[in-house]
């Protein structure tokens, strides 16, 4: 892991897999965008915290992911930090029931075995018209951006940096991504088309990449998950089920499942496309036969 500069005394630690920003408030102390994902990068984000000197005085969390807040606790025991996160994500995290409600494919003991981690006390409730939080006396605008998760922000320093989250996808991840995810895929389009509006000076994704500019990113990430939700459709033949447009999808797509929790996460990403598509009024929902099957009524252009 290695530790890189943005502006002025915003910087960001690159775990391999994602950036996590942090500011500076002196020498010793940061606040943290984010914190990770606690199996694969808390050892390194440990010892590069330690062998910097740094103590993690706050955190403030873009969404309520396990590779986005998978060390909050183990960060708030360690140094005794202040997390803030929205109001609504602090609730998914509150507990294993609440969690429970979110992976809802899963058993209990299994998201306890899974995601135990995310579970953390948020102490700064951030409301969603709220577009603004001050963490150790250093405030911080807020720009609210649900989609991706359900009440997911971005986050801009004093230095005019802004932390993006999952709100927008890098090159190197479209180049890669089968199926980009997306919780809400309508609100999240929404979402990305209100960034259009930022006027930073740096921008920071989360799955890797720090930008001058976005704009032609925004352009591509909307055609990138439009492109994917015509694909979608393509795979729709006659009136099919969930499941019938599962399989049909991981063929065509050439997703490879090897387990059930990756079946269970494939299914929560594509049911948000087929959502997306019923809004649209390209598909529709139907009893047929007893069993609730889709069907297209047209594709979009």
């Amino acid at each position: 892991m290695k530790m890189e500069k943005v502006k002025g005394n915003t910087f960001y630690i690159d775990t391999g897999m994602t950036y996590i920003p942090f500011y500076k408030i002196n020498d010793r102390e940061i606040i943290m965008l984010d914190t990770g994902w606690a199996e694969g990068e808390r050892k390194g984000i440990d010892e590069l915290l330690e062998k910097n000197n740094f103590k993690v005085s706050g955190i403030i969390c873009s969404h309520a992911h396990v590779d986005h807040v998978g060390n909050n606790t183990h960060l708030k025991e360690k140094y005794g930090c202040t997390i803030a996160m929205s109001a609504y994500e602090a609730l998914i995290c509150s507990s294993a029931v609440n969690l429970k409600l979110y992976y809802n494919g899963q058993t209990l003991s299994e998201v306890k075995e899974h995601f135990g981690n995310m579970i953390c006390k948020t102490d700064i409730l951030i409301l969603s018209d709220e577009d603004r939080v001050k963490v150790c006396d250093i405030e911080f605008e807020i720009i609210h951006t649900p989609g991706h998760s359900p009440a997911h922000i971005c986050i801009v320093t004093p230095d005019g940096v802004a932390y993006l989250g999952d709100s927008l996808i890098s090159y190197e991840v479209m180049e890669g991504a089968k199926m980009p995810y997306a919780y809400i895929l309508t609100e999240d389009l929404k979402s990305k088309k209100k960034l259009y509006d930022l006027r930073c000076s740096k921008y920071i994704v989360a799955h890797r990449g720090v930008f001058d500019d976005i704009t032609k990113l925004i352009d591509d990430n909307v055609n990138f998950y439009r492109n994917r939700a015509q694909k979608v459709c393509d795979t729709i033949k006659g009136s099919m089920t969930m499941e019938d447009i599962m399989k049909a999808v991981v063929e065509d797509f050439k997703i490879h499942i090897g387990n059930k929790y990756k079946y269970t996460l494939i299914e929560r990403m594509l049911k948000s496309y087929l959502e997306y598509l019923n809004e649209k009024g390209v598909i529709e929902l139907n009893i047929d036969s007893g069993f609730l099957k889709y069907s297209k009524v047209h594709c979009p252009d």
